[in-house]
């Protein structure tokens, strides 16, 4: 089974102590690419958080934010330092009244003055609220691997109905391949006629070139290899996790074997099954970068 490295997971708590809520976004990456926005106080859970979502969701972009929040309202958000405060709000003051200047907005200026009003530090309580934090941390990113594992049922159901037009233009080509072996001999026939009654050379010279040329454009081996190659796409699409880099290569394969085609075959009845399936493949190998 398959899984998108597009996901959506989130998980969050409510009491009368606090509330925890936990979101989980992830995009498409070559590796695990983890950015973290949490509350201070677990500032040193970040080594703990990316071993959890390494083992979850093992690579991709992902994103995690942690808000969390007490009910108590015993302590303020921000901190006040009131010596700091009087200072400068004494010091305005006093400068104000020096050149007569309207004092009635001092309190306000005193207030925004540098290192007056900072960002409180966030207290845990020892190691329990982490346990609760953890525990949604990890209800988030299950739910997470479960979107991924819904978007990748989608995408297989697309790399289906991809095989399934590749495996249409392979057929449509198996088929007009002897058709396209006549017209050429024809061909020959037709242009090497009269050349060959009014002309002395060696006819078994000459059969053995048509072989050779008829070697160059055989395209047999290329439409045996393509089979292989869809079938091997299918087995791993079904079988196994981690497919995705794996699926990439096989469509680096499949697409070779077209390209080969078409350029060996030089037929326009064939070239138009080769570029529908190249354009299938692009959808291919477009959704495959998606694919854990």
């Amino acid at each position: 089974m398959i899984k998108s490295m597009t996901g959506y997971g989130l998980a969050s708590f409510e009491d009368d102590a606090f509330i925890i809520s936990v979101e989980v976004k992830t995009l498409n990456s070559k590796f695990l690419d983890l950015s973290i926005r949490s509350p201070k106080q677990f500032s040193d859970k970040e080594s703990e958080i990316r071993n959890m979502v390494n083992a979850v969701l093992e690579r991709g972009k992902v994103n995690i934010s942690i808000d969390f929040s007490g009910k108590s309202g015993e302590e303020l958000p921000v901190g006040f330092n009131v010596t700091l405060f009087s200072s400068y709000y004494h010091k305005y003051l006093e400068m104000a009244e020096l050149v007569g200047a309207d004092t009635k907005d001092l309190f306000k200026v005193a207030l925004q003055s540098p290192s007056v009003m900072t960002q409180a530090t966030e207290k845990s309580s020892a190691s329990d609220e982490w346990e609760v934090v953890k525990k949604y941390v990890q209800e988030a990113l299950v739910n997470c691997d479960a979107f991924r594992s819904d978007e990748g049922n989608v995408l297989e159901e697309k790399f289906n109905e991809n095989l399934t037009i590749l495996r249409s233009g392979l057929t449509s080509i198996t088929k007009e391949d002897p058709i396209r072996k006549d017209r050429i001999r024809q061909r020959i026939r037709n242009n090497f006629k009269d050349w060959l009654e009014e002309n002395d050379f060696d006819k078994n010279r000459f059969e053995q070139e048509l072989i050779y040329y008829f070697e160059k454009v055989d395209i047999t081996e290329e439409i045996v290899r393509l089979k292989t190659h869809l079938d091997y796409f299918e087995k791993n699409l079904r079988e196994g996790t981690n497919q995705g880099k794996k699926l990439g290569f096989i469509s680096q394969e499949i697409g070779r074997e077209i390209n080969t085609i078409g350029s060996k075959a030089n037929d326009a009845s064939i070239q138009k099954h080769v570029i529908i399936m190249k354009d299938e493949l692009e959808k291919i190998k477009e959704q495959a970068l998606n694919i854990i």
